[in-house]
């Protein structure tokens, strides 16, 4: 019988390699002992005596110096050899202790140095053999045509700028399609999970974005009727958040069963500062004072009104930081959001006033005075876009069978919570529960800017006890909502659906401006529905158990996706 011994089966566990041998130390390293001519334990005697023994002799020589009046300075030759002695001996002794001393603490370090260099060779080692490779989902190729095929190689190689695809082919979507391949070969990443087809990337050229290679699928809630101003809105909300729309809605049915909200518009101008520079603050003042000139606002208006047929310049407002100055022009702008039509006829005053104060040095058309995209107290006190006002009354039967609390509750809630607490944070404009929840979600269902949702959740949420502490009076003042209902992702196909959905897609042609406006209600007036819904979860401990029970998945997504 042929008996074979089967090869041994290859090891699972990570071999760990043993540490290299340490190198052999063919040459020592110096000692400072290595330069003496006798042995050590004589020199070191040798100079002990000499240092004592010469200190003893010279402490006595000065103490009977002094006890006779005689000068310390003057020496006999048995004193001067006694001092050479003495520095010699020092010398030798600390440069001999001190060499040594120093030595042995470099050789210490070093040797430190290598024993940590050999430590991270050793676990560098046993990381990479014990650790396993990322998984990382690596691009499947796609079956391109053979010009498509030389178009992505082309793209890869830098021949053709990624930008300028649209312009060369005078297709979006093949552009689209063509960056996509490139940029997942470049980085062999895959976006498998971005959607390419079903969108108008047409509708986005030269306008929305740039350089596209997919869209983000956001999913829509409706929350309503919101009961507002005598009129019904199913009001559009985009987000990725669980609970949000079901709790606005709870916020609309109880004021839907409360006879619905009121809501005002104080104002609407879109707002642009530029920043000028003069040789000096007195020039600066000069042109501050012009501007503010009631005898003058006319013909700036002339000149800033010829940007556009909706612009209408409402008013100047100046500030001046050295011989900086900051003008802050407020203008209407019909049903647009407007930053782009007050920037033009910004432009247009700025050229007109060269001829006047042609050492005026315009540093920016925008100097943050706007103020755009940022908490500002300018905003907050002076509005920017449109500044609103929504209120309703809560009857005590709704807040108890809808709400699930009291009115009691409720109120001093919001006075230390959004009133208070936000004090205490030194809040700018936060003086609300969520108000940048619904104004977001709001915004991007309907094709707004998200990013102005800083200063359009401005707010203060103000609650207060009437008709004899039965009911319950809330309001949300928002004094710079940044909307528009023309211009920018309004045109888009999914949220032009939604503006529909509110009744202002478009443009109001009987009344310019109607349309944007009435879309800051609708938005204030959500505001004013998940202020109220949050605060009552808040006040009655329900605030965790309905963000398990909507915010909260039990599916294995994992699952689900493969």
């Amino acid at each position: 019988m042929d008996i074979r011994r089967r090869p041994p089966k290859p090891s699972l566990r990570p071999q760990v390699l043993p540490p290299p041998p340490p190198p052999p130390s063919s040459v020592s390293s110096p000692k400072a002992s290595d330069a003496l001519p006798l042995p050590l334990y004589l020199t070191n005697g040798v100079f002990f005596t000499l240092f004592f023994s010469v200190a003893y002799f010279l402490l006595h020589r000065w103490r009977d110096k002094i006890r006779n009046s005689v000068p310390l300075h003057v020496l006999t030759l048995s004193e001067l050899a006694a001092i050479i002695t003495l520095i010699s001996s020092f010398i030798y002794l600390l440069g001999f202790f001190g060499i040594d001393f120093v030595q042995s603490f470099i050789s210490k370090s070093e040797s430190d140095d290598d024993s940590h260099q050999q430590f991270i060779i050793e676990e560098d080692r046993n990381i990479h053999c014990s650790m396993p490779t990322p998984a990382i989902s690596k691009p499947i190729p796609m079956d391109l045509p053979e010009d498509d095929e030389e178009l992505v190689n082309r793209v890869v190689s830098g021949e053709i700028p990624s930008y300028s695809l649209e312009s060369k082919l005078g297709d979006c979507f093949k552009a689209a399609k063509i960056r996509r391949e490139a940029v997942q070969r470049q980085t062999g990443r895959s976006v498998e999970g971005l959607p390419l087809e079903g969108f108008d990337y047409d509708s986005i050229l030269g306008q929305c974005c740039e350089m596209p290679v997919g869209y983000v699928q956001i999913p829509v809630g409706i929350a309503g009727p919101l009961l507002l101003n005598g009129c019904e809105y199913s009001v559009p909300m985009a987000t990725t958040e669980g609970c949000l729309v079901a709790s606005t809605n709870r916020g609309c049915k109880a004021i839907y069963a409360s006879g619905g909200a009121t809501c005002v518009i104080l104002r609407d101008g879109m707002t642009r500062a530029p920043v000028v520079r003069f040789s000096s603050a007195k020039r600066a003042s000069e042109l501050k004072f012009f501007l503010e000139d009631r005898l003058n606002f006319d013909t700036l208006s002339v000149v800033f009104n010829k940007s556009s047929r909706f612009a209408r310049l409402q008013g100047i407002q100046c500030a001046i930081a050295g011989k900086n100055l900051y003008v802050r022009f407020s203008c209407s702008t019909g049903d647009a959001m407007g930053m782009n039509m007050v920037s033009k006829g910004v432009q247009n005053v700025l050229d007109f006033l060269q001829s006047d104060f042609p050492d005026m040095d315009v540093i920016g058309i925008s100097g943050n005075f706007c103020s755009d995209k940022k908490p500002s107290a300018v905003n907050w006190i002076e509005g920017r876009g449109k500044s609103v006002v929504c209120e309703a009354i809560i009857t005590g039967e709704i807040v108890t069978k809808v709400l699930k609390t009291t009115v009691t509750a409720l109120v001093e809630l919001n006075m230390l919570k959004n009133l208070t607490g936000s004090a205490i944070a030194g809040a700018l404009g936060g003086f609300n529960a969520h108000a940048a929840n619904i104004v977001s979600a709001v915004f991007i269902a309907t094709g707004q800017d998200p990013a102005q949702n800083i200063e359009s959740s401005h707010c203060i949420t103000m609650m207060e006890a009437v008709n004899n502490g039965k009911d319950l009076h809330v309001s949300v003042t928002m004094p710079s909502i940044e909307v528009g209902t023309v211009g920018g992702g309004t045109q888009l196909a999914s949220q032009s659906a939604c503006l529909n959905l509110l009744g202002v897609k478009g443009a109001s042609k009987e009344s310019p401006g109607s349309n944007s406006q009435l879309l800051a209600t609708v938005v204030a007036g959500s505001v004013l529905a998940g202020e109220l819904s949050l605060m009552s979860a808040i006040a009655a401990g329900q605030l965790v158990k309905s963000h398990m029970k909507y915010n909260r998945s039990s599916r294995d997504i994992t699952k689900i996706c493969s």
